[in-house]
């Protein structure tokens, strides 16, 4: 079997969205399909790329350097070889995600060819795994917050995260430049949530890497210490490694990071080798399902948890491949009040993660990454692709 070509189809579909405070329903973004295509008429895909979760696609940039400088330059490898391919595109110097979003296609091509969803391709660990309720940031008010967290509770989550305040101010109700934090607001926040839900649900905090000061992280990480949350994620913009090591030395609750920061395996291993975070944490946009695995096995050696950022088919298919020991969360969402979640996406026949009454999502077991796909949906739906220059982008800056 060899690769014939790449292809990134575009189309509409329909999101609820919590955006500073207001609820969006019906949200218009231009999702994107990704194919593999093969001399045996195998195809593999992956939908999104983009942002949070499988829900919003590439853009234009991205798909024009798939299509127009991967395709051309993959034609005649063996899909197969995911391995080699991984390790050449990512010598390239190309956007991570674009990396992750061929590596995962290549995975769905696998599946679909052995008829085997990918975790049991990685090696079968679980079937299924606990999830945590995930909130939008900016949801609105404290008592906001609690209501959620407490609907989420009764829904049968476990665990439940909190993003609080970011570009928004929680007085006014209005956007607002990022500095100072709101951190009397999110202090606050946490306490009621705290309060509302009980002892026996897990909690965690991610501010999203809004404390710029040293001293702001630290205030608040003492404050979810005394309030007994499980982990304390993102809480500085995270090129601030020493400060991260600095936090960790201070305060007992384990901090879960770096989240965002580019570069993949490579600075995640940078991270671990100075004691700079409690619990690694990387997605599949940031280094496909082939470089997940590969810091999963990092973490297990050293005797890490690595928790996966976001929520999607990729990274449920890690999940089912490791243990609870590694990676014992699931990032449902993301969530809030009045938010449509738990029906399919208008592409797909069924959603990628229905919550079971005690709190679990099974992992999706169909070949490959575990999509039911609507392709009458996405032909009726396409949307022109934009002409993007893709040599632009691997110019040395």
């Amino acid at each position: 079997m060899k690769i014939t070509g790449l292809e990134v189809v575009p189309f509409e579909s329909f999101v609820d969205r919590i955006s500073f405070g207001q609820l969006m329903t019906d949200y218009r973004v231009v999702q994107t399909v990704t194919k593999v295509l093969t001399d045996e008429g195998v195809e593999g895909y992956y939908f999104g790329g983009h942002f949070h979760g499988d829900q919003d696609g590439l853009l234009p940039g991205d798909r024009a350097i798939i299509t127009q400088f991967l395709g051309p330059l993959l034609v005649g490898q063996d899909p197969f070889d995911r391995a080699e391919i991984w390790r050449q595109l990512w010598a390239a110097k190309l956007p991570e995600n674009v990396c992750s979003v061929i590596d995962l296609a290549l995975w769905d091509l696998a599946g679909r060819v052995t008829g085997l969803p990918v975790h049991k391709l990685l090696g079968g660990a679980r079937d299924r795994v606990k999830a945590y309720a995930s909130s939008f940031n900016n949801l609105g008010s404290p008592e906001d917050y609690v209501a959620h967290a407490v609907e989420c509770k009764r829904q049968g989550h476990g665990a439940y995260k909190i993003h609080p305040y970011h570009y928004w101010n929680p007085a006014t109700g209005q956007f607002a430049l990022p500095r100072p934090s709101y951190v009397d607001w999110d202090i606050r926040v946490c306490r009621e949530v705290r309060a509302a839900v009980g002892d026996e649900m897990v909690l965690m905090f991610d501010p999203w890497g809004t404390y710029h000061s040293y001293e702001d992280a630290l205030r608040v990480g003492r404050e979810l210490e005394r309030l007994g949350f499980y982990w304390y994620e993102h809480p500085m913009p995270e090129y601030r490694v020493e400060a991260y090591r600095r936090l960790g030395d201070e305060l007992d609750i384990p901090i879960c990071s770096p989240e965002i920061a580019e570069g993949g395996i490579y600075t995640r291993a940078d991270w671990i080798l100075r004691h700079a975070s409690d619990i690694s944490r990387i997605d599949v946009l940031r280094g496909g399902i082939t470089g997940v695995m590969k810091l999963t096995g990092m973490c297990e050696a050293v005797g890490m948890r690595c928790e996966l950022h976001m929520s999607g088919f990729g990274n449920l298919q890690v999940l089912g491949a490791t243990s609870e020991d590694v990676c014992e969360y699931y990032e449902r969402g993301l969530l809030g009040p009045g938010a449509r979640y738990d029906t399919a996406p208008p592409y797909l026949t069924a959603p990628c993660d229905p919550l079971t009454p005690d709190g679990f999502v099974e992992i999706p077991s169909a070949p490959g990454l575990g999509y039911e796909i609507r392709w009458d949906y996405i032909e009726s739906h396409r949307v022109p692709d934009a002409g993007v220059d893709p040599v632009a982008p691997l110019h040395p800056r």
